[in-house]
């Protein structure tokens, strides 16, 4: 874990539970795209650049889940380096406790208020394609967030931050969080027809081919709206479909997976009244859903 693997001349990324990208500009000048899931992530990042006598000129953010941002503090605190994100992110990134606020949909509660949903605090730029180096572009990827952003080397290597889960983690999770589940379909459509020398998703291996990996995500999200078009063929308020997706799913309900999946949940049903395949509608002071 936390090891520095090399893909080509200038990309690397680092192996650790979300990928930290590296890209070397120069001899001695690199960037960062995402810091890793905490203080220690940053820690061991920093042990590398010094290894390699690398300045760290900039963090690139993909997004602001706590997993990606949760180095920013430490590294520029160390180092003095810039941090960019795009739009949205970036306001979540410099205000953690908008995360949990979100996905709880009030104040969080104190058992939301921590690491794994909060990272520290860092001061954060607008993500623009001038602060990028040269021969590096941005590759819009919203859906899984808001602004999720990916990025594209100029030796063809495609970071794709959290667009796709792999296989291993569909199939444990069942249900992976999203914002957006129409923008979500178009962004894995898109990846699905890129081509690249690599591709380096955070939670999955790198892969030459990008396109399987896709079509299983996008297949995931078809399957678990049908689910819960089967759910609501009588009418169900969003409690009853939590706890019957959790069961289908055999999920184990924690304060975590309560706010991540309902959240996820809440989306899937938004998209599917836009669809006019699903109504919602108030029944005796009750929000409730029926296919």
């Amino acid at each position: 874990m936390y090891e520095l693997i090399q893909v080509t001349d200038t990309s690397y990324y680092v192996q650790s539970p979300a990928k930290i990208g590296l890209y070397r500009a120069s001899q001695d000048e690199v960037y960062l795209i995402d810091s890793g899931n905490n203080r220690d992530a940053g820690k061991r990042a920093k042990r590398i650049l010094d290894a390699n006598g690398w300045t760290l000129k900039a963090i690139l953010n993909t997004h602001s889940h706590a997993d990606h941002v949760g180095g920013n503090q430490y590294l520029q605190s160390q180092t003095g380096c810039r941090i960019y994100a795009p739009d949205i992110e970036r306001v979540f990134a410099e205000h953690p406790v908008l995360g949990p606020a979100f996905l709880y949909g009030g104040f969080p509660y104190p058992e939301l208020r921590h690491k794994f949903l909060m990272a520290e605090s860092s001061e954060v730029l607008p993500l623009e394609d001038s602060c990028l180096p040269e021969g590096m572009e941005r590759i819009p990827l919203p859906g899984h967030t808001w602004d999720m952003t990916g990025f594209r080397t100029g030796d063809g290597i495609v970071f794709l931050a959290d667009c796709l889960s792999s296989e291993a983690t569909l199939e444990k999770y069942g249900i992976s969080f999203l914002i957006d589940v129409q923008t979500y379909l178009d962004t894995l459509q898109k990846v699905r027809d890129m081509e690249a020398t690599l591709f380096i998703p955070s939670h999955a291996d790198p892969t030459e081919n990008i396109a399987p990996l896709a079509r299983l995500n996008m297949d995931k999200v078809y399957e678990i709206a049908d689910t819960i078009l089967g759910i609501c063929r009588e009418p169900a308020d969003f409690g009853t479909v939590l706890q019957k997706l959790f069961e289908r799913y055999q999920l184990n309900m924690t304060f975590e997976q309560h706010a991540l999946v309902g959240s996820t949940v809440r989306s899937y049903l938004a998209w599917l009244n836009v669809q006019g395949r699903l109504q919602v509608e108030i029944d005796r002071n009750r929000l409730v859903w029926r296919a």
